[in-house]
């Protein structure tokens, strides 16, 4: 693997696509000079306006309660614009990766929780947090309001525990199935999580509704709350190799990390639970190079990337195209399907999927800037598309599929944005 070969993947991964010319500037650059900016803490990004609007009152009539409901739509919809806005156009494409990848990690969908200010809230903490230590995340986000909706938290008060956003604190956002716990465990959880109420403010502690007796949660004994039953279960054996073999599996491979990668894994996240060393660490490790060829982009890698890479503008009208292919696709931001988030691999790879890619592709190269290629000669015009498009080079089979379309440009485009070559990372 050459050291161009090495960094492509890198960007590619770490960002939303990447383009030759990207690849090229941190080939000469150096990759560890690369990363040391990729990975650096982003500058806060204008966030658009959304107040959290009044509910109807008890009496409102069946007009108002429409107009209620269609506020709250309108919100989503701006906030959703916004973050795909921000993923197209963003200088700083590596922050938007990752931040995408704590929404698929603390799977949270608007279609439940409704108000686009928790969900706005929430993105805050994923930009604040997200290349910082795990534990400062973990704390924020058992208290985080758009999460206690979406799982129900708001229903565990000392009366009357809901266990549910204990149970999916340990199965999917820190230990794993098999992590170490039972349902014990979990039950104590539960207990040390009530007395948190949401408000129009965010969420509020309230003495009265929290359970502070002893309990026991994985070895820990003591009067227990949302912090220090965080920092129970993170001192958990089993949590470093979890979360490393979701960012392994988020960034570099469908397959588990091969034990010497989790253990160098584990040792970078370390006592701190350094995040951004954790990142840095799998991008750089050598099994992340023997993985290429493994990642099956899904529909918002594959859309934003391929807009990315190919210069679309980012405008209000290729915003929506965006959007309406990412709902035919089935990968809509802030609408997970459910807590696990979305699936990977082969479940985007489905016939109906492939013919929506094609036609998607061919709306996509008609803003595209193809300068590079249009320019080039007839011989090198299908090496031109594949630098463009941040490969090396493209398969025999991809190359006989692009034959049919070597007068074409934006055809050539096209088909290649659906080749295996450049869907599967």
């Amino acid at each position: 693997m050459t050291e161009w070969t090495r960094t492509a993947r890198v960007l590619r991964r770490a960002g939303f696509g990447a383009s030759g010319a990207e690849i090229d500037a941190a080939t000469s650059q150096g990759l560890d000079r690369w990363l040391d900016t990729a990975l650096a803490d982003a500058p806060e990004p204008t966030y658009p306006t959304i107040t959290v609007i009044p509910p109807p009152a008890d009496k409102a009539s069946t007009a108002e309660r429409q107009k209620y409901r269609q506020a709250l739509a309108d919100q989503g919809r701006l906030l959703l614009e916004w973050w795909l806005g921000r993923m197209l156009s963003s200088r700083t494409p590596v922050a938007e990766r990752l931040t995408f990848g704590w929404h698929d990690h603390w799977a949270t969908s608007i279609s439940k929780v409704r108000f686009a200010a928790a969900m706005l809230a929430q993105q805050r903490t994923f930009r604040r947090t997200g290349l910082g230590s795990f534990t400062t995340m973990a704390k924020a986000m058992v208290v985080d309001p758009a999460l206690m909706v979406y799982l129900d938290a708001q229903q565990n008060t000392k009366a009357a525990p809901n266990e549910n956003l204990a149970r999916e604190l340990m199965e999917l956002f820190t230990l794993g199935v098999g992590g170490g716990y039972t349902e014990t465990d979990v039950k104590e959880a539960a207990r040390a999580l009530t007395g948190w109420r949401i408000t129009d403010a965010g969420a509020v502690f309230e003495p009265k509704r929290h359970d502070d007796g002893v309990k026991n949660l994985l070895g820990v004994t003591g009067r227990l709350d949302a912090a220090s039953a965080v920092d129970a279960i993170l001192a958990a054996p089993a949590h470093p190799g979890f979360l490393a073999t979701r960012w392994w599996r988020q960034l570099a491979s469908p397959d588990a990390p091969p034990p010497d990668t989790l253990t160098r894994l584990t040792t970078a996240y370390g006592a701190g639970r350094d995040v951004r060393a954790l990142v840095r660490a799998l991008l750089v490790d050598p099994a992340f190079d023997r993985a290429t060829g493994s990642v099956v982009q899904n529909p918002i890698e594959w859309v934003v990337g391929s807009m990315r890479t190919l210069k679309v503008a980012t405008t209000e009208q290729s915003i929506r195209l965006a959007l309406g292919t990412l709902r035919s696709l089935g990968q809509v931001p802030l609408q997970p399907p459910n807590v696990s988030g979305w699936p990977r691999g082969q479940a985007w790879l489905s016939t109906a999927s492939a013919q929506t890619r094609v036609r998607a592709a061919q709306q996509l190269v008609k803003n595209a800037d193809l300068t590079p290629v249009a320019n080039a000669s007839a011989a090198a015009r299908t090496d031109a598309l594949a630098h463009l498009l941040g490969l090396d080079h493209f398969t025999q089979r991809t190359l006989t599929a692009l034959q049919t379309a070597k007068g074409n440009p934006a055809a050539l485009a096209a088909i290649a944005l659906v080749s295996p070559d450049y869907q599967v990372v």
